[in-house]
Parts: C-alpha cells; structure tokens; sequence
C-alpha cells in the first residue's frame, strides 16, 4: 500500500496517569471534610483505574454485554446472566477497594471517615467503568438496612464487607465474597411502589425468622446475579420489605426467573432485568407493612451514590476535554490557547469541582450520624444533590464532547470513552427517583427539620465574601419557611444547591474558581450554555488548577 499521508495533530490518549494525584478539587474537598483522611488508599486506587489495562477492561465489558442464558443444552430451566471476563476483572478491583459493604465493617467505622473515604473511591472507580458500579452501590446500600433482620445480618455480614469477589452461585456459606441487589419498581407502578402487585404469603418461620412465599414480578432488577435482594411486596399488613436469595439455605435454586435483559441507551455492562417470582421464599427485613420507609433508607445511599458518579464522569469528561485539547492544534495554537475555548475548558471546571464539592459535602454527613446538624444536611442534601448534580450531567457530556469534535461522538479507541460518558450521564438523573421526585423529597424534608436554620448555618462561613451569593442566601431561609407548592420546588432545589456550591467552594477552592462560579452561576454573569463566563475571570487559574495532569 502506498503511504499517501502521515498521521500527525492527533492527541495522546489520557492514559495511565494516577485519577487522585491530579485531582485538586477531590484533594481540596476531602482536607476540608475529613482533615485526619488517610488518602493513601485513594492514591492506590488512583493508579489502578488511571490504567491502560484496566481502560481494555472498561471498554471490553461494555463491547461485550451481559448475555442471558434462560435454559442449558439439556432444556433445564438455569436463569443465569453471563459476563466477560473484563466484567469480573472490574468488580474483582472494586471490590478489593471497598467500594461496596467494606464502609460498615468495624474495621472502616472506626476510623470515622468510612463513608467519604469509599465515597471518593466511588468517584474514581466512576471515571473507569460506571456501569457495572451498579451491584455494588446496590449492596452499599442495603447493608444498614439488613441490621432490621438481626439473624440475617449475622450470617451474611463477613461477606458483604469482605474485599474478595466470588461470582459463583451458590450458598452463602460457601462464597468468600457476597453481593446484594434491590426489586422495587414493577411494571404498573414505577416510582409510585404503593401500587405494587406482588404478593407475599406466609410460609412459617425458622432461623431467619418469617419466611414469605412470594409471587409477581418486578419490571427494573438490576443485577440479578448478586447472591440476595431486597424486595417489596404485599402482605396482610400491607407493603412490607423482604430479603430473596437466589441460593436458598439448602442449596437448591429459589424460585425467581429472568424474563429478559433490557437494552439500554448506556449501562451497557450492568445487567438491568425483568424477572417474575413463582412461589419464592423471602424473609422479612424491619417490621411487616413497614417497607417503604425501610425502602428509602436504602434509597438515601444509592441516591448519594447517583451525585458522586455523576461528579465522577464529569470529571472524566473534563480530563478528556483538557487532554485533548492541550494538544490539538487548529489555527495556528493548540486549541486550549483559542479563547472561546478556554471560556468552555474553564466553565465545565468550574462545574465539575462544585459537584464535587457538594458531593463530597453530603458524604460527610454519612459519617456523622450523631451530629443533629448533619443528620438535618443529610436529609436536606441528599434530593438537592441528587436533583441538580444529575441533570447538570448530560449538557456538560455533551459540551465536553464538543471540545474533541468528531473524534468523541466515535465510539473507538481511548477517545470513545467520551461517546460512553455521554450515554450513561441521563442514567444517574433518572435512577432512584427523577427530578420531579427529588424536588418532593425536597419539600418532605423541609416540612421534617429545622432546615431554614440548619441551611444559614451551612451558608454561614461564606458571609460576606461574595454579593451575590450574600443575596441568595439571605432569600433562601425565608423562601425554604414559606415553600408550600410543588410548583417551584425544582427551582428551590437548583438554588439551594447553588448556594451550598458556592458557600464549599468559598472553603476549598481558590478566590478565582470561587469568584467565577459566583458571577455566572448566581450574579447572572452568564448566558444559557456553558462558554458564556465573562472576560474578567482568571481563565488560566482555573484550567491550571483542573488539567489532569
């Protein structure tokens, strides 16, 4: 073949660079909320999902999706999801980091920073693969709730904190590693889970206390291979929450099916099912009839969860975004030196650390139970970050795309993990309650607690420091007191969120990443896309500051 051209301007791909090393914000974040933090293991997990290995891994898992296997060749019914290889290489490593139950172990609880130390390898392991994180938020979050069923809890403990994966299915007993997974929504019903059908009969008791036949279906279940779910059905008392193990004590296989795999706009590695029960055995989890709020526990740690990835793959985006443009050249200078470009680097920077910031913020308050405050924070962050992180998500995948041109709509090479970030980024909005429902969530919680009090308190540290953000949160106790419509409670949610932003970066981020975030996101010095951040602000602090270098 005749060599007609040479290929040159095309940019090294970000790779094998440590993802903690080079993040100022994440580092910024964790001094301020957890000073005493170890990072040594956010250092060593930097390094591993930095990897070009465990890049192949990450785009294999989602080349080569779950398969269904209903049947075996004999025609028995085996109802079992097969992955490639790279899939379990992925949850070997998140798994060993911790990242799933790990944060409940006496071990990690002890040192008081459990929760935002797993939190921010979460967001880093989200910058690699964030798909298959699924099955292992799942069982972060119902860990807490098994404590309602004491017996349960005893056997299955070691193996929900245990670092080791074991993908076998088989009994408890005998696996060195354990997952859990959640069944709530059906197929009539969605969000609202008051109109579930499957029911639960009784079916006696023994060790695990009592034991419930159940029969229906649920329309989203993720992961069905982990070893255990937690679902909801009806019994006499009314929505109760059950634990369903795929393995029962004995050994035999319990009666839950898998009907199909959905396909999905992104998630491409996790497999999301629909599957029926036909007389299977459950055990109840807290008290009968109680399920929902048993439930929303659960749901308070995935929707942390839902925040923290998505500041994750925004970070990611950015890199790539920063990556590519420090050596692209076009009109004579690379395009990171054009200026329409550098207000577009710096804005989605800006971005990216106060979701960061802000998701980080609501880590802290899992680790401090105790403290009246927080657990006010907790209640009030937990919608507002999910709300406003989430659906910040999508318009900064596609703008960061943007900066790669057609090289990052391509779905090949390292470039290609742009097209991948773009279509798993609705995801997080729409998992574990969408805007709409989060903006309610918003309004309960406000109705709950002193939160008008415990939101100027939050805002305090940042008195005075900027007009206005000075504005705003003078406006938002009196606005949080007066709330009685759900007409503007989405707009509440998107200035409390705001204002929290604004109030962190005041605390970690330098006087030109605070200053900036200021003026455009709250004084108006801002158009309707990101680019639009006026001429005043110090566009080469910012960019220094979030190169991912």
């Amino acid at each position: 073949m005749v060599t007609t051209h040479e290929v040159f301007n095309q940019p090294a791909p970000l790779v094998d660079t440590n993802l903690f090393s080079a993040n100022r914000a994440m580092q910024a974040a964790l001094a301020f909320n957890a000073p005493a933090l170890d990072t040594a293991p956010l250092h060593a997990l930097g390094a591993v999902v930095g990897s070009g290995e465990m890049q192949t891994h990450a785009r294999l898992a989602n080349v080569h999706t779950p398969q269904l296997k209903t049947h075996n060749r004999f025609g028995q019914r085996i109802d079992q999801v097969e992955f490639h290889p790279s899939y379990h290489a992925l949850m070997t490593e998140a798994v060993a980091a911790g990242l799933h139950g790990t944060a409940f172990s006496a071990e990690q609880q002890a040192t008081g920073h459990a929760h935002q130390l797993r939190a921010a390898g979460f967001m880093l392991f989200t910058e690699l693969e964030p798909s298959m994180l699924c099955p292992i938020s799942m069982s972060y979050a119902v860990a807490p709730a098994l404590k309602d069923n004491p017996a349960i809890y005893k056997d299955w403990e070691a193996g929900l904190t245990s670092r080791a994966y074991d993908p076998q299915l088989k009994v408890w007993l005998d696996k060195t590693g354990l997952t859990m997974g959640m069944g709530m929504t059906e197929k009539q019903g969605g969000s609202d889970v008051r109109a579930n059908t499957t029911r639960a009969e009784p079916a006696g008791t023994d060790a695990w206390g009592q034991r419930f036949s159940v029969t229906g279906h649920k329309w989203f279940f993720s992961a069905p291979m982990c070893d255990a779910f937690l679902i909801l059905a009806q019994t006499a008392s009314g929505l109760s929450c059950l634990f369903l193990p795929r393995v029962l004590p004995d050994g035999s296989m319990n009666q839950l099916f898998i009907q199909r795999l959905k396909d999905k706009l992104g998630n491409k590695a996790n497999a999301s099912s629909e599957v029926e029960f036909v007389g299977a055995s459950a055990w109840l989890v807290g008290e009968e009839g109680r399920g929902i709020p048993q439930i929303l526990a659960m749901g308070t740690m995935t929707r942390l969860d839902c925040a923290l990835g998505t500041s994750g793959l925004m970070r990611q985006a950015l890199s790539l975004a920063l990556n590519h443009t420090a050596q692209r050249k076009a009109f004579g200078k690379t395009l990171i030196d054009q200026p329409l470009m550098k207000n577009v680097l710096a804005d989605l920077a800006l971005e990216s650390e106060a979701a960061t910031a802000l998701a980080l913020r609501l880590a802290r308050s899992f680790d401090r139970t105790d403290d009246a405050h927080e657990q006010v924070m907790n209640r009030l962050l937990t919608p507002v970050a999910k709300f406003w992180i989430c659906k910040r998500g999508s318009h900064f995948a596609q703008e960061a795309m943007e900066c790669l041109g057609g090289n990052g709509y391509v779905e090949e090479g390292g470039e290609g993990v742009m097209a991948r970030i773009y279509r798993e980024m609705p995801l997080n909005s729409i998992w574990e309650g969408a805007g709409n429902i989060m903006a309610i969530d918003l309004l309960r919680a406000l109705r709950k607690a002193d939160a008008a009090a415990a939101l100027a308190h939050e805002l305090a540290p940042a008195r005075g420091m900027h007009p206005a953000l000075d504005r705003l949160a003078a406006q938002l106790p009196i606005r949080v007191e007066e709330m009685a419509t759900e007409m503007e409670a989405r707009r509440l949610a998107q200035d409390v969120a705001l204002a929290v932003q604004a109030a962190l970066l005041a605390q970690t981020a330098p006087a030109a990443v605070f200053g900036a975030f200021c003026d455009s996101r709250i004084g108006g010095e801002w158009g309707h896309s990101f680019g639009s951040l006026g001429a005043g602000v110090d566009f080469d602090a910012i960019l220094t500051r979030a190169l991912p270098h």
